[in-house]
């Protein structure tokens, strides 16, 4: 087994993948501990856990176990990859519908270079649309306690959280 694991590091071009994969694996980790600016932290866990034994708890609990990630937690990488996987889906359907869109997928190599690009563009949208989604509804949610730090409230809290949401969904 050792040996196998030996041979695969020998060979330069796969260990520069897998040294890539590994680095992109700590850097995505590394950004679930990142918490979005402006909210605090220590609130929206104590909402999170007075909110666990009703219905809005319970929908939280069976989210986080589809996504496996924290919904609980306000974080840079909070959305994950979804949006991609998203606007993916969406082009993949408007393929079979839209006549443009079928017609770069019968182009062969060229037509799915188009496609990836325009599903990138809508990842950006898409991954801003649920940002400030998430946001908002964060907010309602938990109106009771304000997640926000008292100084900052209103559109900049809510631009520059979706924003940095945005960011880490692309990076």
């Amino acid at each position: 087994m050792l040996q196998k694991l030996w041979i695969v590091f020998r060979i330069p071009e796969l260990r520069q993948k897998i040294v890539l994969t590994l680095i992109l694996l700590a850097v995505y980790r590394l950004g679930y501990h990142i918490f979005l600016p402006i909210i605090d932290q220590e609130t929206l866990a104590q909402s999170i856990q007075s909110q666990e034994n009703n219905a809005i708890g319970r929908a939280m609990q069976v989210l986080q176990m589809f996504s496996a990630s924290s919904v609980g937690m306000a974080t840079i990488f909070g959305l994950g990859i979804m949006p991609y996987i998203s606007a993916s889906i969406v082009f993949q359907l408007l393929g079979s519908v839209y006549p443009p869109l079928e017609k770069l997928q019968k182009e062969g190599e060229a037509g799915r270079k188009k496609i990836n690009e325009y599903t990138r563009y809508a990842t950006v949208i898409l991954a801003f649309g649920q940002s400030l989604m998430w946001i908002r509804s964060t907010n309602a949610i938990f109106s009771g306690a304000s997640i926000v730090i008292p100084d900052f409230s209103g559109s900049f809290y809510l631009l520059s959280a979706a924003l940095t949401m945005t960011a880490g969904t692309v990076l």
